[in-house]
């Protein structure tokens, strides 16, 4: 697929835009950075150090500019924000995984909350345009209920992670309605804020610790068998692509100027692909023979939810946004990246995004036909 056909998506209302990603060396960040590379933005970086060895971001070798950072240093965070004065920011930068909340709970919460209020204030101090704030679907109050979650279902959190995450997502309801206020938009600001929530993202490159997939793919690195210590817990499970192309159509929904999607969303699968962890191995092993499980048994953990999914109705039905790939493709293509790194040293990132690409204009989702008007 030519860049050009790239640059048409989303609008093209990325094309020449500096946008800033903060946490762009983590798993979800280098995804974003990439496609929006392809999309002809001018990607500006901010984070700390790539979290693990190997990592995406250095496997991709983007040229972009890449700054790192501490999200809490608001000095630093000024600088870069004066320095460039981005067009959009999108927000990922977070200490992103729930036993290391347990560990290490001030960290949790100073880098989720007020590394958020941090970059904030350097988004107010610049007048950005556009701020896409990226939470988690663990910021609402889990219930273990059945239903999926809405945006207007209240905050939560049991554990310090998900908590920080219920916690930013009232931070910016507040500076939405202190700051940013829509009524006041055009006329006091100029800045649209919006958060996204979504679940378990699956794909290549993620080699974050006590992650599912990660744990898979380093034991079968390893030859050795994955150990797995909840398999009947339930998680909407979706390809790192699905929730990026919603961040990147609320992005250029705020960069246009419309004030109606300043709010909260969820980007989550379908139902068909909240399953059980064991069966995740069970499908992945049908992509990689090399798989194999065993159960841990008798270990204390601390407290995860056993059951979380999102009600998405609201995306579907005002952004037409959808899941592109089903169950079975989402495990396939996770698998086959992991397969074709570890044994030909060969990086799909690049075929991947296009492959979806591809299949999203074939199902005629909004934000893939070229240089669509979205009004």
């Amino acid at each position: 697929m030519e860049s050009v056909v790239m640059q048409n998506l989303f609008g093209g209302i990325y094309k020449n835009k500096t946008v800033l990603v903060t946490g762009h060396t983590g798993f979800k960040g280098s995804w974003l950075s990439f496609w929006l590379k392809q999309l002809g933005a001018n990607v500006v970086g901010y984070s700390l150090e790539p979290p693990t060895k190997p990592n995406h971001f250095e496997l991709l070798n983007l040229k972009i500019v890449s700054i790192i950072g501490d999200i809490r240093d608001q000095e630093k965070l000024d600088s870069v924000f004066n320095k460039f004065k981005p067009d959009i920011v999108f927000h990922l930068a977070a200490q992103p995984l729930v036993l290391m909340s347990y560990e290490n709970p001030i960290e949790t919460y100073e880098t989720n909350v007020i590394g958020t209020l941090k970059v904030f204030e350097a988004c107010r101090k610049t007048n950005v345009k556009a701020i896409v704030n990226i939470t988690s679907d663990k910021c609402y109050e889990n219930k273990e209920w059945i239903w999926g979650y809405r945006e207007n279902d209240p905050m939560g959190g049991y554990d310090p992670y998900s908590s920080s995450k219920g916690c930013a997502e009232l931070l910016t309801s507040s500076y939405r309605n202190s700051y940013f206020n829509l009524d006041d938009y055009g006329i006091k600001h100029n800045t649209l804020l919006a958060s996204c929530r979504a679940g378990n993202v699956i794909g290549g490159g993620d080699w974050a610790k006590d992650r599912l997939i990660t744990d898979i793919m380093i034991a079968v690195s390893k030859n050795e068998k994955i150990k797995i210590r909840n398999p009947y817990a339930t998680r909407p499970w979706q390809h790192i692509l699905e929730p990026l192309s919603g961040y990147l159509q609320i992005g250029q929904k705020l960069l246009e100027g419309k004030k109606k999607f300043a709010e909260g969303w969820n980007f989550g699968p379908s139902n068909e692909v909240s399953i059980t962890v064991e069966n995740v191995i069970k499908t992945m092993q049908r992509y990689w023979n090399k798989i194999k499980y065993e159960y841990e048994k008798n270990i204390e953990h601390p407290h995860e939810a056993k059951f979380l999914k999102l009600d998405c109705s609201k995306a579907h039905i005002k952004l037409n946004w959808k899941s592109v790939w089903d169950k079975d493709k989402t495990f396939e293509k996770t698998a086959q990246w992991y397969k074709n790194f570890y044994e030909n040293n060969i990086i799909l990132t690049q075929k991947h995004l296009e492959e979806y690409v591809f299949d999203a204009k074939k199902m005629n989702i909004e934000w893939s036909i070229e240089n669509n008007d979205n009004q």
